[in-house]
């Protein structure tokens, strides 16, 4: 099967920076999306950053001018550069991967898949 990995979160004051990483590991032929989404306590998941495997890439207005979104294929790893970073952006950071293709046994399979989590604390 699939697992995505995730890693760099942790605790910063603001206007300062982090950088998050998710591997994906297993018998992965391609992936069509990454992307990271965040869940802040009491709030809903939302979108923060996705990258398509062509490099396109989307961001949510808030995060838009202060993250970077950026993919390694080979190493079938997402990151996430995070700058200038405000309270508001105090939340559990998701990895997701899109259209996973990989082996199961003798056969290609797809499908999409979620990282455990990794937390961002920004104090003011």
């Amino acid at each position: 099967q699939v697992q995505l990995v995730e890693s760099g979160g942790g605790l910063v004051q603001a206007g300062g920076s982090l950088r998050l990483s998710c591997a994906a590991s297993g018998s992965i032929l391609g992936i069509n999306g990454m992307g990271w989404f965040r869940q802040a306590p009491g709030k809903q998941r939302e979108l923060v950053a996705t990258i398509r495997i062509g490099a396109t890439t989307n961001y949510a207005d808030s995060v838009k001018g202060r993250f970077t979104i950026s993919r390694d294929n080979a190493k079938n790893t997402v990151y996430l550069q995070m700058n200038s970073l405000k309270p508001d952006d105090t939340a559990v950071y998701y990895c997701n991967a899109e259209g996973v293709l990989y082996w199961s046994g003798s056969n290609s399979k797809r499908g999409d898949y979620w990282g455990q989590g990794t937390q961002v604390t920004v104090s003011s």
